[in-house]
């Protein structure tokens, strides 16, 4: 809309005055890059409406290296947060990690997950209360969940500037050792146990969060499986994910 691309535009305009005319317009280039992300199209599947595919991609790898969906995220969560009278900056984060099946683009980089039975990448995730995106990072899928907590509390902290206090998450990140890496970024890691007498299924206490954030990302199908041959544009896809669905909640959010 209108008003979703008034917020964004700044963001994305990344030449200045003296440059060269483009030849296509940036707001088709940001909706050809929203359509590939929720149709999970190839880049050479463009539709015809939009400009070439070639241009999306390298305009795409442009905006994804200068950090404008990241910087656009982030203050896109604070005016959701104030929005909904919470403070700017969160003080608590919830961790997890899911696994994205490979494909013949990320082969050569998968791994194993034993435990869900899966080949390819997995995602960690660092999200605050609402369920706002902070911190991706993406290794292979046989790597550990409680061996990223040192790499996630780093990124968090830098963008929230040390102003994150707790952190929670699943089974999946226990141990001293995860605690000892929460904990050297002044973050108290609080792991959130399933009641041993379980029967069906069980909301845990924030943890739910986060699960509600992969089922956001699951509706756009370029993240439903590891279609990337780098891992740096698979974590900055995640945070062209999140700028679409905070736009879109970004007007009610005024409004109110």
């Amino acid at each position: 809309s209108d008003e979703e691309w008034s917020f964004a535009a700044p963001y994305l305009t990344l030449m200045d005055e003296q440059a060269r005319q483009r030849k296509y317009e940036i707001r088709l280039m940001f909706n050809a890059l929203r359509w590939m992300a929720r149709a999970g199209a190839p880049w050479r599947l463009l539709p015809n409406d939009f400009p070439p595919w070639e241009a999306v991609y390298q305009q795409t790898q442009r905006w994804l290296q200068a950090g404008c969906f990241e910087a656009m995220v982030h203050d896109l969560r604070s005016v959701l947060r104030v929005a909904q009278e919470r403070q700017g900056q969160p003080s608590a984060v919830i961790l997890d990690g899911r696994t994205l099946q490979s494909t013949c683009e990320s082969g050569p980089r998968a791994g194993y997950d034993g435990y869900k039975r899966k080949k390819g990448s997995k995602v960690h995730m660092a999200v605050d209360t609402l369920g706002h995106l902070l911190a991706v990072h993406v290794t292979p899928a046989n790597e550990q969940e409680r061996a990223q907590v040192g790499e996630l509390a780093q990124q968090v902290q830098t963008v929230m500037g040390d102003t994150v206090k707790v952190a929670f998450a699943d089974q999946g990140y226990t141990g001293q050792d995860s605690a000892q890496a929460a904990q050297a970024q002044g973050i108290d890691l609080h792991v959130v146990k399933l009641p041993e007498a379980k029967k069906g299924f069980v909301l845990l206490p924030r943890r739910w969060v986060v699960e509600r954030s992969f089922g956001w990302l699951n509706r756009f199908r370029r993240l439903a499986r590891d279609y990337e041959r780098l891992p740096e544009t698979l974590a900055g896809l995640h945070f062209v994910v999140f700028t679409i669905l905070m736009l879109a909640n970004m007007a009610p959010a005024q409004s109110s």
